[in-house]
């Protein structure tokens, strides 16, 4: 594996996925999905980092994924099941969990994490 596209990709994505977790969740879908004001902005920031570093680890550690359609496409996929992961867990103790928001949740989180993936294979592509 190559350190330095890891890193660099790891860096690009995670700050493309915090821009993007504030374009859909803070602007465009914040009625559905209301702030808390105990936001930490650092833990949400580590958060989309770490994100970052895994598609990263994945696409040059083991798949090897370099360019943008590839990149769409195995982002869409990590993002539908993280999706659901998160989901499953965040509504397990609801009584009534809100169905519309998580069927929200899961296409916001294909779609953050398809132009993520996407973004890395771009900038893996462009250090090769």
């Amino acid at each position: 594996m190559n350190v330095k596209n890891f890193l660099v990709s790891g860096i690009v994505g995670g700050f493309v996925d915090f821009l993007l977790g504030w374009l859909f969740y803070g602007i465009l879908f914040k009625d559905q999905f209301p702030a808390n004001e105990n936001l930490n902005m650092l833990f949400i920031f580590l958060g989309c980092m770490t994100f970052g570093f895994l598609v990263s680890y994945i696409f040059n550690k083991w798949a090897g994924i370099s360019n943008m359609i590839s990149g769409i496409r195995a982002g869409a996929v990590l993002g539908l099941f993280l999706g659901f992961h998160n989901n499953f867990f965040m509504n397990a103790m609801q009584a009534n969990p809100n169905y519309q928001n998580m069927g929200l949740d899961i296409a916001i989180s294909i779609a953050l994490s398809a132009i993520v993936g996407g973004t890395i294979a771009i900038v893996n592509g462009k250090l090769k």
